[in-house]
């Protein structure tokens, strides 16, 4: 890194790499956001179920997007992201575990992907169809939940996330998301990457309720957002240079977090502060599907379920089956 950049940014610490959230705030524009880089823990993701690649851009969009939001998380919990559709990819489920966790998976109906890639309807809004996207925060046993919901409107979960923080939260947001496959050197598998922006404009008192998702009155009120919100000159110069970032830029693998944003607002002047990592990791375990099937089922269930004296299962998030004696709850519970 040159020492201009290094001065400008205030940074004491190399560039962070891949697999990072690098909060920044914009001053002098009274705004704050996030960048994302995934790397290895994306194609992990998208990798270990073979997605068709349509399918594996969009939960990887999905992905990209909890971890923008879910970051901003500051107690232990889950932030968890989901579609309920009807188009070809009927549901996105992603989960960030807080401080740091990443899982998500798909489910589609082959066929109907198939076709819909051979007629060129491979927008996300096309994908998805008609339905709702739902964001839940979980701070665990003992404490309440929090879920806002939208309408799956538009042809991106960019223009989704616009609507939904505007609804649910009366912030003014900007997203900009891109996935993308690269090939390395010397290896002849592509392997998927994204990188994302978001950007929210600060109110006159100070920083939103964003900050400490959730905890304001409105998380799934929409009735009361202001349509007679004025945007501010600050504000509309942050998205109107967000808006210049292309996709190539978002998910290039030699440009940094901090590269990007010097790039696009060194004028006006960003500040960066330690980024966050990111990691894939799935919270199934044996101890959790075991205690689900010995609370959930019956034992007449349980042998219903068991093929050739065990019982699979699959999570279907990371794919690592679990086997079990039906007969072993008998005398366990």
């Amino acid at each position: 890194m040159s020492e201009n950049l290094m001065s400008a940014l205030g940074l004491d610490r190399p560039e962070s790499g891949d697999d990072t959230v690098v909060p920044f705030t914009l001053d002098q524009l009274d705004t704050r956001g996030r960048s994302v880089r995934l790397g290895e823990a994306l194609d992990t993701i998208l990798s270990r179920h073979n997605y068709p690649a349509p399918v594996a851009r969009l939960l990887g969009e999905a992905v990209l997007l909890a971890a923008l939001i879910g970051s901003s998380l500051k107690f232990e919990g889950k932030f968890i992201m989901q579609t309920q559709t009807d188009g070809p990819v009927n549901l996105l489920v992603v989960d960030f575990d807080a401080p740091d966790g990443l899982r998500g998976y798909a489910r589609f109906d082959h066929d109907a992907v198939l076709k819909a890639a051979e007629e060129g309807r491979i927008q996300p809004g096309e994908l998805l169809g008609k339905g709702h996207l739902a964001m839940t925060i979980d701070q665990g046993p003992n404490t309440e939940r929090y879920q806002g919901i939208v309408a799956l409107e538009g042809n991106s979960l960019e223009e989704v996330a616009h609507t939904y923080f505007m609804q649910s939260e009366q912030i003014p947001t900007q997203v900009r998301l891109a996935v993308a496959e690269f090939t390395r050197k010397g290896d002849h598998r592509p392997h998927w990457r994204a990188g994302g922006v978001l950007i929210q404009h600060l109110p006159e008192h100070g920083m939103s309720q964003m900050a400490d998702l959730p905890g304001d009155g409105n998380f799934d009120n929409p009735e009361t957002a202001d349509p007679d919100f004025e945007e501010a000159d600050g504000w509309t110069e942050a998205r109107v240079m967000l808006a210049t970032v292309d996709d190539l830029e978002l998910a290039d693998p030699d440009l940094s977090s901090e590269r990007l944003l010097f790039r696009l607002y060194h004028e006006t002047g960003v500040r960066v502060f330690t980024p966050l990592p990111m990691v894939e990791r799935c919270t199934c375990s044996a101890d959790r599907i075991e205690d689900m099937l010995a609370t959930s089922f019956t034992a007449e269930d349980r042998e219903e379920m068991a093929v050739n004296g065990e019982i699979e299962v699959v999570c279907e998030f990371c794919s690592t089956a679990y086997h079990f004696n039906p007969h072993h709850f008998d005398t366990k519970h």
